[in-house]
């Protein structure tokens, strides 16, 4: 068995970003790698732990606290039964530590700004296949991201018919 890495997954309730997440289970991460799922909120969000972490990002909140339904809205997250299945089921098959953690400001700095915060070996985030015009308006998130992390960095695009 190789070193425990740390994975990084950029989750924002998309279906891609679902997509990555369960990419990312499936073929990425091994047994006692720690699997950090990286939400970035709007930075002019207003949820009761923006004001205490909103510098740092929250603290890492393990699996156990995430799945309560109370603990995702003061941070304002999405509860969604079928993210907690696919966490559940990579913690006990592959004895990964799943653990979240919560930035408010720009998606892409965010997500860069993480890979240094957590020591990530490797990060993961879905595409939404934005057209070249889209892509040059709006930014991509994905493209900031592999050009900018100072890590290894995986793009999963999503099938317009992917489901999670």
């Amino acid at each position: 068995m190789g070193k425990k890495r740390v994975v990084g997954i950029g989750m924002d309730y998309s279906p891609t970003s679902k997509v990555a997440l369960r990419w990312a289970a499936q073929n990425l991460v091994e047994d006692g790698d720690q699997m950090i799922l990286i939400h970035v909120q709007p930075p002019k969000s207003d949820h009761t732990r923006k004001q205490l972490f909103e510098d740092t990002g929250s603290p890492l909140i393990p699996l156990e606290e995430f799945r309560e339904t109370n603990f995702s809205k003061q941070y304002g997250l999405t509860y969604d039964p079928e993210l907690l299945d696919v966490l559940d089921t990579v913690s006990r098959t592959k004895g990964a530590k799943v653990v979240a953690k919560v930035y408010w400001g720009d998606p892409r700095e965010k997500l860069c700004d993480a890979v240094e915060d957590l020591n990530l070996d490797s990060i993961v985030v879905g595409s939404r296949g934005l057209g070249t015009i889209k892509r040059v308006l709006l930014g991509s998130v994905s493209n900031y991201v592999v050009t900018s992390a100072p890590c290894p960095v995986t793009v999963v695009k999503g099938a317009s018919s992917s489901k999670f």
